[in-house]
């Protein structure tokens, strides 16, 4: 359950992140679409891990 708790902080970090990118270069900059990934991949993590809990 702990493991959801930081993910979730890593979550709003790294989508807090992806919407000051996306302000500073546009969307389809390559460092905005490689933070979307990453942000994806943690939500997908996150999804996983919260799917086995129930």
């Amino acid at each position: 359950m702990e493991k959801l708790k930081v993910l979730r902080k890593q979550i709003e970090l790294e989508r807090a992140r992806l919407n000051q990118m996306e302000q500073t270069h546009g969307l389809l900059h390559p460092r905005v679409i490689r933070q979307s990934m990453k942000l994806d991949e943690l939500i997908n993590t996150y999804t996983r891990l919260d799917s086995g809990n129930k």
